[in-house]
């Protein structure tokens, strides 16, 4: 047990690399407990809601959802989030420690609107299962997870437990979420992996996080950043209107990018600190987050961070004060 992301979690449950190698080749099970939940509910939630972050969710089908920010008026990212239209209410899907950040940012902008934000977290507990043998494992249980497009939600019951099934976004392959009551998450648990689903930890989950390149907010993604600099441009409408920081994010496109763009990062011998990097007194580069993974031959060292771009006309090498660092595109392949 230990801290990540903010809260007490299983970190392994005795070998993380056989844990991470169930999430790329087999099919692991975790517990969610640092994500929270936001509901947001009355008759102005659609416009109002629309108007404060980055995706269009005016439009979402009913049991779909979509990757949003929610910026500042200067287009910085404050937080970001999953949001699904669940019909007589949104959920704000984000980490718990974005939830009181979030709620009172974005409640400052309820002026006559019949908008209420909610904190739900504690009504119900998270468990994810991923890998490419997720959905013939839950099948195994008897949860229908066929036919479901990228962040579909779909209501399921097994053996007298109600859940809600959630599969995960294109950048995270073979994932699912299933949201149900905390009382009965232990019966869940226990029939997913009589089902062969293995037991996985918050240290494997993290080194298949940097693999896939998903930035984590606080870490790779703060206060300080813009949209088009974070490179999830999924999270990023066009189209929608006006919102919060919409005409920096707007400005940017036209301009046609950014100076840094985030990236991977493989190391040798030796791995730099996290922080900046600069050469003759200007910005190179940021190294965000630090994973050494299993590989073909032993382990590699690798990273996430930014990069600025003109940096990489010599080629994708580059010197972190002595240090060796190869830029690549994200995910990994390793």
């Amino acid at each position: 047990m230990g801290t990540y992301n903010g809260v007490e979690t299983a970190l392994s449950f005795g070998y993380p690399a056989a844990e991470l190698a169930a999430l790329r080749s087999g099919c692991g099970v975790f517990a969610l407990a640092w994500r929270g939940r936001i509901n947001v509910s009355g008759k102005d939630r659609v416009r109002w809601l629309h108007n404060m972050v980055t995706n269009n969710v005016r439009d979402l089908p009913v049991n779909h959802g979509n990757y949003n920010f929610v910026l500042n008026a200067q287009g910085r990212i404050l937080g970001d989030m999953y949001i699904y239209n669940r019909g007589e209410s949104f959920v704000m899907a984000t980490d718990s420690g974005q939830v009181e950040t979030l709620i009172n940012a974005m409640k400052r902008f309820i002026i006559m609107d019949k908008v209420e934000l909610t904190d739900v977290a504690g009504d119900a507990a998270s468990i994810g299962i991923c890998g490419p043998r997720a959905e013939s494992v839950l099948s195994g249980a008897g949860i229908n997870a066929g036919g479901m497009q990228a962040l579909e939600v779909r209501d399921v019951g097994v053996d007298s437990i109600a859940a809600t099934l959630i599969r995960g976004p294109e950048q995270k392959p073979g994932w699912f979420e299933l949201w149900l009551d905390p009382n009965r998450a232990q019966d869940l648990w226990n029939l997913l992996v009589k089902n062969d689903a293995k037991p996985v930890g918050a240290q494997a989950l993290e080194m298949w996080r940097v693999l896939h390149g998903i930035p984590n907010y606080g870490q790779d993604i703060r206060d300080r950043d813009l949209p088009q600099e974070t490179e999830q441009t999924q999270a990023l409408n066009f189209t929608k209107g006006c919102y919060i920081g919409q005409e920096i994010v707007e400005r940017i496109r036209a301009r046609g990018q950014v100076h840094r763009k985030f990236t991977g990062f493989v190391f040798g011998e030796r791995v730099p600190a996290l922080g900046k990097y600069e050469v003759e007194g200007r910005a190179l580069a940021e190294i965000t987050t630090i994973a050494r993974v299993p590989a073909l031959e032993g382990e590699k060292d690798i990273g996430l961070g930014y990069v600025r771009r003109e940096a990489l006309a010599a080629g994708p090498k580059i010197n972190l004060n002595g240090i060796e660092a190869t830029v690549v595109e994200l995910p990994f392949e390793i």
